[in-house]
C-alpha cells in the first residue's frame, strides 16, 4: 500500500514543527560544515602555504659582520636542503611598530628587505598594490591589514633609535615565518631607493645578512636548526649580535591552534544543535503517537503493516533531515569567504577555504541516519499495538495517575494551582522543554566565561600558558653582562621584581623542545606547574606533561637534555603545562643551562613596578643603561595588541552562540505552547464557558511553563559554571594544556541566566496569546 501520501500528511498538519526542525538542523549543518572544513584545511595549511609562497623551511639572520661562509657552506651541504640563498637585509634591532591602525605601537625585531632585488627563495608576492607609486612606499605583511586594520595608503610609521620614518601603505605581501610579531620578527619591503636610504640612516650596525634553505622534506626543519645549532655552539646573542633563527614548525605552532579551536567549538555546538533536533523529533513522534492513536487502528485494520505505518511516521523526519542538512551545508559554503576572513586573521595569511565533498556528504548522510534512528526507536510501540487497543484510543497506555493538587483542599490561587496541575500532567514535555533549556544555557555560559577570560581579564589566560606579564621588557645588548645590568635594575625606584627569562632550542630524548630558562622561579605571577614544582637547583627540570607522557617519565624520573654541543641528566621535578612547540616544553634554572651552554647568562629580562610608572621608569633605565640595552618594550602594550585578534575572533563565536541560543529559545518555546495549546483548546473552550478570561488563561499557560524554563536555565548556569573548565581541558589536551582555571564570572552568569529566563517568560506570554482566538462558538462550528 502506499504510504507516502499519508506520511506528506504530517507537513500539512504541523508547518511550525517541520519549520522549526528544519532551522535547527539547517543551522548545524551550517556549523559543522564550517567546523569540519576548517578543521581538516588547516592540516596541511602552512606545508600548502610554504609551498605557494616559494618560503624558506628554516631562516638565519645575524649582523653582516658576524656572518661566515661556514655558516651558508654548513645549510647548502645539509642532507634533504634543496635550495639556499643569502641576500644582505636591514636589521632593526628593536623598532616600534603600530601593529593596529591607531596605536602607539611596540618594539619588535624587524627585518627590512629591498622589494626590487631578485631572489627565488620567498619572491615578492603582493596581495593587494597600490594603483599610484608612493614615493614613500612600504609593503607590509597581510596580518596587518586583517588584523590591523591598514589599507592601501595608509600612514605607516617606523620608529628606530627614537627617529620616526614614515612611510604610505603601497602593498600587502604574505610571509608564514615572519608575517606576524608571533615569532619576534616582522619583515617588511621597502623600494630600492627607500631601502638604501633606510640603510644608509641605520649605519653599520644594522647591516645583516638573511639566509633562507628550502628542504626536500619539510618535517626535518626542526631538525636542521638543531643540528646548526651543535655545529656553531656561538649561535645565539650573547655572541653574535643580531642573531635570529626560526623554522616552519614554530610558526605553524599557536598559530594554527587557535583556528583549531574556534572550529572545534563550533563542532560542538553543532552536535549540541543536532541533540536538540533529537530530543524534539523524540518528543514529536511520541506525541504524534498518542494523539493518533485510533487513526492507527483505523491504519491497521485497512491493512497497513506495523513497518509501513512506522515509517508513515518516521518519512517526514527523514526527508526533512536530508534537506535542512543539504541547505545548511549549501549556506555554510556561501558563508565560507566570511569565516574564511576570521581564520585569515587568526593565521595571519590568506585562507581560501571550500567545503570538501566528503565532509558534505557525511554530514548530510550523519543528520539523515541519527535522525533516521531516533525517529524510529520512538515509532517502535507502534509494532506492539493492537489494533482493537488503537481503536480504543490506546486504553492500555492510559495513566490514571493520582491528582497531587485536588482544587478543594490544596491552599493557594486558583490560577497558580490549575498551572500546577498543567505542569504536572505534561512530564515528557516538561522534561524536554528543561532538557533544551538546560542545554542552550550551557552552551551560552561556555561561550560568555570563554570570551570573558581571553578578552575582558586575561589573568587566567596567561597562568593558563605559563606567559608572564610583566611591565617592561628588556632585551640586553651583546657582549653585556646581563646578570649584572639585573642587579642593577633591581635596585631601582619603583622595581618590584625583575628576572631573566629567555627561550632556547633544546632535544630531549629525540623531541626538539623549547626550554624557558629563569633565574629565579618564586618570581614568577603566572605558575604553570599543576604538579609538583619548579627546579631550584642546577640538576633539576621541569617538563611539561605532554612531554613526560611522550616519553613516559613522571616526577623523579631522569631525563637527557641536549642543547647546542653540550648535554646533560636532570632530575624531573615537575608537571607544567604549554601552548608553545605542540606542548613538548621545559623549564630550567640559569645555574642548570651552564651545564648545557656555559657561561650563558640570558638576554632578556622581565621587569614588574611597584606601581603605574612604566613610562618614567623606562625613561631613567634609557638614560642610566642605555648603551647595555638593545630594546625596551611595554609589554602590557604588546600582549595587548597580540592577543586582540583572539578576543575579536571569540567575540565573534560567542555572539554566533549566544544567537542561535536565543533563536533556538523562541522556537522550542513556540512548538511547546502551541501542541499545548492545540491539545487543549476543548478544555479551554470549556474553562471560557466557566467564565475564565483569555488573559487568566495565558497566565495559567505561561505559569505551568515558567518553572521548568527556570529550572532548566538555573540547571544549565550550574553545570556551565561547574565543569567549562573541565570541558576545556578536554579540547586542549592536545595542545598541551591539562589544568584550565579560568575564571568563571558569577554576576556575568547570573545577569545571563536573568536574561534568558525573563525573555523566554515574554516569549511564552507572547505566544500563547492564541488561545484568545478559541471560544466557544468556534469549537461548537468545528
Amino acid at each position: 500500500m502506499n504510504v507516502l501520501n499519508p506520511a506528506s500528511y504530517h507537513y500539512k498538519k504541523s508547518k511550525s514543527t517541520a519549520a522549526f526542525l528544519f532551522i535547527l538542523i539547517m543551522i548545524a549543518g551550517l556549523l559543522m560544515n564550517l567546523g569540519m572544513s576548517s578543521l581538516t584545511d588547516m592540516d596541511g595549511f602552512y606545508a600548502d602555504k610554504v609551498q605557494e609562497l616559494h618560503d624558506p623551511h628554516v631562516s638565519i639572520t645575524m649582523n653582516s659582520a658576524s656572518c661566515k661562509a661556514a655558516y651558508r657552506d654548513f645549510l647548502s651541504s645539509y642532507p634533504g636542503v634543496r635550495e639556499v640563498e643569502t641576500e644582505r637585509v636591514i636589521l632593526l634591532s628593536s623598532a616600534t611598530i603600530p601593529f593596529y591602525k591607531h596605536d602607539l605601537g611596540y618594539g619588535i625585531r624587524t627585518m627590512v628587505l629591498d622589494a626590487d632585488a631578485a631572489r627565488n627563495i620567498a619572491p615578492v608576492k603582493l596581495i593587494e598594490a597600490a594603483s599610484i607609486e608612493y614615493e614613500d612606499g612600504i609593503y607590509v605583511p597581510y596580518s596587518l591589514k586583517v588584523r590591523g586594520g591598514y589599507e592601501l595608503g595608509d600612514r605607516f610609521p617606523v620608529t628606530y633609535r627614537n627617529k620616526q620614518y614614515s612611510y604610505r601603505v603601497a602593498g600587502f605581501f604574505e610571509s608564514t615565518l615572519m608575517g606576524t610579531p608571533k615569532l619576534d620578527m616582522l619583515k617588511l619591503y621597502l623600494p630600492q631607493a627607500g631601502y638604501l636610504q633606510l640603510s644608509k640612516d641605520a649605519g653599520p650596525a644594522a647591516q645583516g645578512t638573511l639566509m633562507s634553505a628550502i628542504l626536500t622534506d619539510s618535517e626535518q626543519s626542526g631538525t636542521l636548526l638543531m643540528d646548526y645549532y651543535r655545529a656553531f655552539p656561538q649561535s645565539n646573542e650573547t655572541v653574535i649580535p643580531g642573531f635570529w633563527a626560526a623554522d616552519t614548525h614554530m610558526a605553524e605552532d599557536g598559530g594554527a591552534f587557535i583556528v583549531y579551536f574556534v572550529s572545534l567549538i563550533l563542532v560542538v555546538f553543532a552536535a549540541v544543535i543536532v541533540l536538540v533536533s533529537l530530543l524534539v523529533i523524540k518528543y514529536r513522534v511520541t506525541d504524534r503517537i498518542e494523539a493518533g492513536m485510533v487513526n492507527i487502528g483505523v491504519l491497521k485494520a485497512m491493512g497497513y503493516t506495523r513497518l509501513q505505518i512506522v515509517f508513515m511516521y518516521v518519512m517526514p523526519f527523514i526527508w526533512l533531515a536530508f534537506a535542512a542538512s543539504v541547505a545548511g551545508v549549501a549556506l555554510s559554503c556561501a558563508v565560507m569567504p566570511l569565516y574564511g576572513n576570521m581564520v585569515s586573521a587568526l593565521a595571519g595569511l590568506v585562507w581560501n577555504g571550500s567545503a570538501y565533498a566528503g565532509f558534505t556528504l557525511a554530514c548530510v548522510g550523519t543528520a539523515t541516519f541519527l535522525v533516521f534512528a531516533v525517529a524510529f526507536f520512538s515509532a517502535a510501540p507502534i509494532c506492539r499495538l493492537h489494533p482493537v487497543d488503537a481503536l480504543r484510543g490506546g486504553i492500555k497506555s492510559h495513566n490514571f495517575k493520582r491528582n497531587y493538587l485536588p482544587l478543594s483542599r490544596t491552599r493557594g490561587g486558583v490560577h497558580w494551582l490549575l498551572a500546577c496541575k498543567t505542569a504536572l500532567a505534561a512530564g515528557r514535555q516538561n522534561l524536554l522543554l528543561g532538557c533544551i533549556m538546560a542545554a542552550v544555557t550551557f552552551a551560552s555560559v561556555f561561550s560568555v566565561v570563554l570570551y570573558y577570560n581571553t578578552a575582558i581579564d586575561k589573568t587566567a589566560l596567561f597562568r593558563m600558558i605559563g606567559s608572564e606579564t610583566p611591565d617592561v621588557g628588556i632585551q640586553v645588548e651583546s657582549g653585556t653582562d646581563s646578570l649584572q645590568l639585573l642587579a642593577a635594575i633591581r635596585q631601582m625606584t619603583g622595581v618590584d621584581k625583575a628576572i631573566v627569562m629567555e627561550s632556547i632550542p633544546t632535544v630531549i630524548q629525540g623531541q626538539n623542545v623549547s626550554a624557558e630558562i629563569i633565574d629565579q622561579f618564586e618570581y614568577l605571577d603566572n605558575k604553570s606547574v599543576y604538579e609538583g614544582r619548579y627546579p631550584l637547583y642546577d640538576n633539576e627540570i621541569a617538563v611539561t606533561g605532554k612531554l613526560a607522557g611522550l616519553l613516559g617519565k613522571t616526577i623523579g624520573d631522569s631525563i637527557k637534555v641536549e642543547a647546542v654541543n653540550g648535554s646533560y641528566v636532570y632530575l624531573i621535578t615537575g608537571l607544567n603545562q604549554s601552548f608553545s612547540a605542540e606542548g613538548k616544553g621545559a623549564s630550567l634554572t640559569l645555574a642548570g643551562l651552564n651545564h648545557l651552554i656555559p657561561g650563558h647568562n640570558g638576554m632578556s629580562i622581565n621587569v614588574y613596578l611597584q606601581g603605574d610608572s612604566k613610562t618614567a621608569f623606562m625613561q631613567e633605565v634609557l638614560a642610566e643603561y642605555g648603551s647595555l640595552i638593545r630594546s625596551l618594550t611595554d609589554v602590557n602594550e604588546s600582549k595587548e595588541s597580540g592577543t586582540q585578534v583572539y578576543g575579536s575572533a571569540l567575540l565573534a563565536v560567542m555572539t554566533v552562540i549566544l544567537s542561535i541560543s536565543v533563536l533556538v529559545v523562541v522556537l522550542i518555546l513556540f512548538l511547546v505552547i502551541k501542541t499545548s495549546v492545540l491539545k487543549r483548546r476543548r478544555e479551554v473552550g470549556i474553562l471560557k464557558v466557566a467564565g475564565y478570561t483569555s488573559f487568566q488563561l495565558i497566565a495559567q499557560l505561561t505559569l505551568s511553563i515558567v518553572p521548568v524554563t527556570v529550572a532548566g536555565v538555573v540547571a544549565g548556569g550550574a553545570l556551565g559554571a561547574l565543569y567549562t573548565n573541565g570541558i576545556l581541558e578536554l579540547l586542549l589536551a592536545d595542545a598541551g594544556i591539562s589544568r584550565v582555571r579560568f575564571i568563571v564570572p558569577m554576576p556575568y552568569i547570573a545577569m545571563l541566566c536573568t536574561v534568558i529566563a525573563a525573555f523566554s517568560y515574554l516569549v511564552s506570554l507572547f505566544v500563547a496569546r492564541s488561545i484568545k482566538w478559541i471560544t466557544p462558538y468556534v469549537l461548537i462550528s468545528e
